[in-house]
């Protein structure tokens, strides 16, 4: 069996169920949830739209509010200034150029105010079903310990390595199982390194030796 081909029966035996963490009933509500979750927490970010979807049910809703009580609502999160302004401007630009809809394209979804490659593919995947890779914070790690990517590839070239190693067909669950791995297991700080079954491919296998 191959490193990735191990890597991706271990993803898949450990989390086979993985799933996006953000709450939401529609598109725009997954749109708003993944902006919102730049250097957040999914589990912050839930804790807010638990009350924030129920005040704001539409598009029209975020267009009418001021700008100033939408900060207030958000500032529960970091960069929430920023979050809000982008919010309203990505709102109105999808009222003024997509009649109110959430595109289904990857070029029109980055046009938007706040929206990055990742916040698109995760739309893309999750509510579209496009196959996707999107590469946050937790993809990055565990792509550069396992050796899929280097300790100096950009998030893009991470993705791009990842695109070519992985068929198109597990792209968007691996992105998910990887969230996973990532989130649980092989966190940034005390991974579970002692009971890990990726150990052969990772880059630590020395520093952090298999328990007998």
């Amino acid at each position: 069996m191959g490193r990735v081909d191990e890597i991706l029966t271990v993803l898949e035996t450990m989390y086979p169920s993985a799933h996006c963490e953000l709450n939401h009933t529609n598109s725009l509500e997954l749109l708003i949830a993944v902006m919102l979750s730049a250097q957040s927490t999914d589990a912050s970010v839930n804790r807010l739209t638990e009350n924030l979807f129920k005040k704001y049910r539409n598009l029209q809703d975020f267009l009418d509010v001021p700008l100033e009580e939408l900060e207030q609502d958000l500032r529960a999160i970091g960069l929430y200034k920023n979050k809000a302004a982008n919010i309203k401007k990505t709102c109105e630009r999808l009222k003024k150029v997509h009649r109110g809809q959430v595109p289904a394209s990857q070029v029109e979804l980055e046009s938007l105010p706040g929206v990055g490659r990742k916040t698109a593919n995760v739309v893309l995947s999750v509510w579209f079903d496009v196959p996707r890779i999107a590469v946050d914070t937790h993809v990055e790690r565990v792509s550069k310990r396992l050796k899929l990517a280097t300790w100096k590839d950009t998030p893009r070239q991470v993705e791009e390595k990842l695109m070519r190693k992985i068929p198109k067909n597990r792209w968007s669950k691996t992105h998910h199982q990887m969230i996973f791995f990532g989130r649980y297991h092989c966190t940034a700080r005390k991974p579970k390194c002692e009971h890990c079954p990726l150990q052969g491919p990772c880059r630590f296998p020395n520093i952090f030796p298999r328990s007998h």
